[in-house]
């Protein structure tokens, strides 16, 4: 039965599927609770979802080339308990979405992923170049991410995986949408090794996480559906950045599903990847 939409929208807290008991209409914190902090420069709040890696991927890329300023304590922040509504994250971000990082040399409060990624790499001098022109293709790529993810995440993603009922035409719209995006990012990795170019930047640190976590059959069970082998420099693209030593250990920490040996709910010492190692 086609639906009316009502002349004034009103919210019903029980109609939210899934994620109903996190999902609202308003911001700010829901209960009081203040963050704990560790011992490291940078305090870092999140779990590892697609823009929660992209952070952690950046930092433990960091500290592979020595920056021992970026070693960091990575605290879980549950959002399916919705702990991202307690008052200390809500502090640091006021938008209530995980990653949140806190510079504490610094006294800097840190939200939205893309600008902890600038945040880092502007701090570090590293994978940002500084040329004008690489650096502007840089972040090209950058936001062409940041407003590219919640179309496969909040959109395909959503309707493919989560919604409580499946509709053609949601599934259809974004379906198209995604495989779209990946042919936008297949033809420019036809001609380049990376997006910006030759190096390797936070452009892919960025968007690793999400396409690259797609068509390597890690991201919403979608691969077959989405035919993404067809991606064939994705594809190869995707390959060479989850080969890093620094986007695997990255790409674990915060995790809270998967294998036992992939997932590491909280990070204080690089130590903490050795003990995985023994589960």
């Amino acid at each position: 039965m086609p639906y009316t939409p009502p002349k004034i929208w009103i919210w019903d807290a029980e109609n939210g599927g899934k994620f109903g008991n996190i999902n609202r209409p308003i911001a700010g914190p829901t209960f009081e609770k203040e963050l704990p902090q560790g011992q490291h420069p940078l305090q870092l709040y999140s779990q590892g979802t697609p823009n929660g890696v992209k952070v952690t991927v950046m930092l433990e890329e960091l500290l592979a080339l020595g920056h021992e300023g970026a070693e960091y304590d990575a605290w879980l922040i549950p959002i399916g308990e919705g702990a991202q509504f307690g008052s200390g994250f809500v502090d640091l971000n006021p938008n209530s979405k995980i990653p949140a990082m806190l510079d504490q040399e610094t006294g800097l409060r840190i939200f939205e992923s893309g600008s902890i990624l600038m945040y880092l790499a502007e701090k570090f001098g590293e994978f940002l170049p500084k040329d004008i022109a690489q650096r502007t293709e840089t972040l090209n790529w950058l936001f062409w991410l940041q407003g590219s993810a919640p179309y496969l995440g909040g959109g395909f993603g959503h309707f493919y995986a989560y919604a409580p009922e499946k509709f053609e035409y949601s599934i259809n719209r974004f379906s198209m949408e995604a495989k779209r995006q990946l042919d936008v990012l297949d033809r420019n990795l036809a001609e380049r090794q990376f997006l910006a170019g030759d190096s390797y930047t936070i452009a892919d640190i960025a968007t690793a996480p999400w396409y690259g976590a797609l068509v390597k059959g890690l991201l919403y069970d979608a691969a077959e559906f989405l035919d993404v082998t067809r991606y064939k420099n994705v594809m190869r693209w995707a390959d060479e950045i989850f080969a890093r030593p620094a986007f695997q250990r990255g790409r674990i920490v915060n995790r809270t599903h998967g294998p036992a040996a992939e997932r590491l709910a909280e990070r204080h010492s690089a130590s903490d990847f050795d003990d995985l190692q023994k589960v």
